[in-house]
């Protein structure tokens, strides 16, 4: 297993409260819902140095939403 960094983070009231809302809806634990929107956040990296959009669809043949500023 790869060695563990631990990390201290400052966040607003509201972020937290957020969290915990993820957290208890996906039946998970603050620190899993970080660790998803650092993995998601790669991914959408990634897209972008490769010159592909990211975005959210109810129908894959068709575009609903482009998320634009996100990196």
């Amino acid at each position: 297993m790869a060695e563990k960094i631990r990390l201290n983070l400052q966040v607003s009231a509201e972020l937290n409260r957020t969290l915990e809302e993820i957290a208890e809806s996906a039946g998970g634990t603050k620190t899993d819902v970080i660790r998803q929107a650092f993995a998601l956040m790669k991914v959408a990296h990634e897209a972008k140095q490769k010159g592909r959009h990211i975005g959210l669809v109810s129908d894959a043949s068709k575009l609903d939403t482009e998320l634009v500023g996100l990196l």
